[in-house]
């Protein structure tokens, strides 16, 4: 007996649905696809229960006869390539012909359509690939899409669905991104009882930027456009593209625009949204020197070529492309992006060691330290040995590009940012907060060497660094990350201990959220009223600060805010209540502290010098970053060359 055999229709289709239906947001994915590629200018999405119980997508595109409209679920169907020749200059979203089957699959299907020209349309209806019914009905030209029950037939991929509120975000996400690649569109989202969002047709990418993510953020921004002609001697592929260039037109931000993860980076060829490490290798080296580690730039860019030049044959869900010339790519983008930032942010005349930057080259990791109470990185030649606490990780793997180091470069940039504010990273809701082994070890070997009755503050610098002496050693503290310390385990405690102070503001603070936010501020918002804020919405996307902690003035709630939304996404879902409380209250404290370029008197030294040595861990800040650098006596001698 032969022990291979072809496998039933309805277990292939459940198995190729596999690679292309992950989770609702797939299926919004592929039905957009469709509908654009049909001509549509108007897309009307609704999803319940983040789309496991109802996904229904509305378009005005051409519509199908009803002969096509029962081909469309034949496995491999398609409309869009003829030739084998035709795979290498994909000119539609959709190409392969498997979506609607695969979907079909593992839901309960409903497809209304009318062509243009046709008097009536037709109902297609199917059930985990068996075909349930088809009838004539009146409707307008266009087609809509009904899936109900997601995986109602595959119970085992069903239960590793998340949240409903989870995937909503993920369509969110989806929809988001063919709004910015096709402007001229009008796309509106309905979820969780209510119209997400209704983005009107516009004329430029600009516009549709300023309706998806709001004018504050479109101010920080710098546009850029570049028109790149290919290299004499290889000529491209033939084909219908947008002509024998290459159009980059891109909106990236500013170097004081930090976000703790790349969810706001996009990245667009031929008005697809893919994932391509060339790219983001190339925006990763622009920004080198620039942006701290652990940071990111907020991007959109948008690459038009010759549909030849460019294979997304890649990948069963089109989302990874491949060039033909990979470097000129990479090194096009590198270039203007660089060439943007240096005309928006001209170079300061001197350079400055920024704060925040490692004089000595940083310690790996997780490294222990190899003796106490040093503490001590390796000398380097000509330098004093600077003692310092152990950092932390700084959290997931950065792609290359995205590893930047001290130099005149990162010092031009960030001494360049605004006066008066505070120039270290805004970006605690995603930064690492140094864990508890790693604190106990730095707070074992600096036990006994730091003593309020010891430590005398001698003055500023830059109004910035407290100068401090102790018994024979120079002490260097940066006031605003011990004050960060500080207020770090005061909030913390006033939370644990449900006693945290509050104030009220006399007129609500309006905070503006992006679709995303929305949906993420509902699961937020119960810790947040237990951290001292007292937040509720405000119409559509607007949000409502009525009381703040404390310590935190106004101007920076926005920002703070933001960052929390951003940062947090996966601690509100997945992490303890513990360590949600610990980023919020790292959040709360960052903004809240001290600023450089703020002059203390005297008796303000002292006085965070002592709370300072009060903190369980005083050697770093909540992010691991290093508080006190001490300069030891024989150190300073030996560079006077007095021993």
């Amino acid at each position: 007996m032969s022990r291979i055999r072809l496998l039933p229709e309805a277990l292939a289709n459940k198995i190729a649905a596999g690679e292309v239906v992950e989770r609702p947001a797939s299926v919004v994915k592929e039905l957009l696809e469709n509908s654009l590629d049909a001509g549509a200018r108007n897309l009307e999405i609704t999803v319940q229960a983040g789309g496991k119980r109802l996904i229904r997508v509305l378009d005005d595109g051409e519509g199908m006869t009803p002969d096509d409209a029962l081909l469309a679920f034949e496995r491999h169907a398609t409309s869009k390539i003829r030739r084998a020749e035709d795979l290498s200059c994909i000119h539609t979203l959709g190409f392969r012909g498997e979506a609607l089957p695969s979907i079909a699959g593992v839901s309960r299907l409903l497809m209304e359509t009318q062509a243009k020209g046709e008097t009536v349309g037709t109902a297609v209806e199917i059930a985990g690939s068996r075909m349930a019914g088809v009838r004539e009905i009146a409707r307008a030209v266009g087609t809509t899409l009904t899936v109900r029950d997601l995986f109602f037939n595959v119970p085992a991929r069903k239960k590793f669905l998340r949240a409903d509120r989870t995937e909503l975000g993920h369509v969110v996400n989806v929809v988001t991104q063919y709004a910015l690649a096709h402007p001229e569109g009008r796309f509106a989202l309905a979820g969780w009882g209510s119209g997400m969002f209704d983005f009107q047709a516009v004329e430029s990418l600009r516009e549709r930027l300023f309706q998806v993510f709001g004018a504050e953020l479109l101010r920080q921004l710098v546009e850029l456009e570049e028109d790149l002609p290919f290299v004499p001697g290889s000529p491209s592929p033939q084909g219908t593209g947008p002509g024998e260039k290459i159009r980059l037109h891109a909106f990236v931000s500013k170097p004081e625009v930090q976000k703790p993860n790349r969810q706001s980076l996009y990245f667009f060829v031929n008005r697809r949204m893919v994932r391509d490490r060339i790219l983001m290798h190339a925006l990763g080296e622009a920004y080198q020197r620039i942006l701290p580690d652990g940071s990111f730039p907020v991007a959109l860019v948008f690459i038009e070529m010759p549909y030849g030049e460019v294979d997304v044959n890649v990948h069963p869900s089109k989302t990874e492309v491949r060039f033909r010339r990979q470097s000129m790519i990479h090194d096009c983008l590198r270039e203007a992006v660089r060439k943007a930032l240096k005309e928006a942010r001209p170079e300061a005349a001197f350079s400055i060691q920024p704060r925040g930057m490692e004089v000595e080259p940083p310690i790996a990791s997780g490294a222990r330290p190899e003796s106490a109470p040093g503490l001590r990185p390796p000398t380097r030649r000509g330098s004093l040995p600077l003692q310092v606490g152990e950092p932390a990780s700084v959290g997931p793997e950065l792609p290359p590009g995205f590893q930047t180091s001290s130099g005149p470069a990162a010092a031009e940039a960030l001494s360049s940012s605004d006066t008066g504010r505070d120039s270290s990273p805004p970006t605690c809701a995603a930064a690492e907060l140094i864990s508890g082994e790693q604190a106990e070890a730095i707070r074992t070997a600096a036990s006994g060497t730091l003593s309020p009755a010891h430590i005398h503050p001698l003055g500023q610098i830059d109004d910035s660094f407290i100068v401090a002496s102790d018994r024979g050693s120079l002490l260097i503290i940066d006031q605003h990350v011990a004050h960060e310390r500080v207020l770090f385990e005061k909030v913390l405690g006033q939370r644990r201990g449900g006693r945290v102070e509050s104030q009220r503001l006399l007129l609500p603070l309006i905070v503006e959220l992006n679709p995303r936010q929305q949906i993420l501020l509902d699961d937020l918002t119960p810790e947040l009223n237990s951290c001292g804020f007292e937040v509720e919405p405000f119409g559509r996307r607007t949000l409502a600060v009525k009381a703040l902690p404390a310590d935190l003035g106004p101007s920076d709630c926005s920002r703070l805010l933001g960052e929390l939304l951003e940062g947090v996404e996966k601690e509100a879902r997945e992490v303890s209540l513990e360590r949600l409380q610990e980023k919020i209250a790292a959040s709360v404290a960052c903004h809240a502290a001290i600023k450089v370029h703020t002059h203390l008197e005297r008796s303000k030294m002292v006085w965070l010098i002592d709370e300072l040595l009060k903190t369980r861990y005083p050697m770093t800040c909540p992010h691991g970053r290093p508080i006190i650098l001490r300069y030891e006596k024989n150190e300073i001698l030996k560079a006077f060359k007095r021993i």
